[in-house]
């Protein structure tokens, strides 16, 4: 089963949220009415970002990574390059 890693953007903040999900229009749709505990209070969201990867996962690794690193210009520059880069094992 397939995985996919999301960027969300509060229009209320500006601040980024990265998830991880099997089933993307669903967990957006969760996000953008209010579902999800950890977004809630950032609403209005806009998905900015997904990529699919092959596995669930893999799909967790990449959004744990991704959320260690903490830094704005990181997320930003995926957004703007349309991918996320990864090492190969």
């Amino acid at each position: 089963m397939s995985g996919f890693v999301y960027i969300l953007k509060s229009e209320r903040n500006g601040r980024y949220y990265i998830g991880s999900t099997n089933n993307l229009a669903r967990r957006i749709d969760e996000h953008k009415i209010g579902k999800v505990i950890a977004t809630k209070h950032l609403l209005p969201l806009q998905l900015m970002f997904f990529q699919r990867f092959e596995s669930l996962s893999q799909a967790r690794r990449v959004e744990y990574g991704l959320k260690k690193l903490k830094r704005r210009d990181i997320i930003e520059n995926i957004i703007e390059e349309k991918r996320i880069k990864i090492a190969r094992e």
